[in-house]
């Protein structure tokens, strides 16, 4: 294949890959649904493993809840 037709063939997919792309859900990696503000560049979801998009495969302990809930405080939890 030459060098045209592989450049050819790339802009091909970037175009199947956009119009695919193009419904896909938006919502940012940490964020469930309905978690924070569009546009707004200082976004901070809720506490709490139901606020996060992706699910853990597990529960969380009391020091993670802790953690989750004092970000981005600098502070630690008064509870150590």
């Amino acid at each position: 294949m030459s060098a045209f037709g592989k450049v050819l063939l790339g802009a091909a997919g970037l175009v199947v890959w956009r119009i695919w792309d193009r419904g896909r859900r938006k919502t940012p990696a940490a964020f469930a649904e309905g978690q924070g503000a569009p546009g707004n560049a200082m976004q901070i979801r809720d506490a709490g493993p139901e606020a996060m998009r992706d699910q853990d495969y597990r529960p969380w302990t009391e020091i993670e809840e802790d953690s989750d809930e004092s970000f981005p405080a600098s502070d630690p939890p008064g509870n150590y």
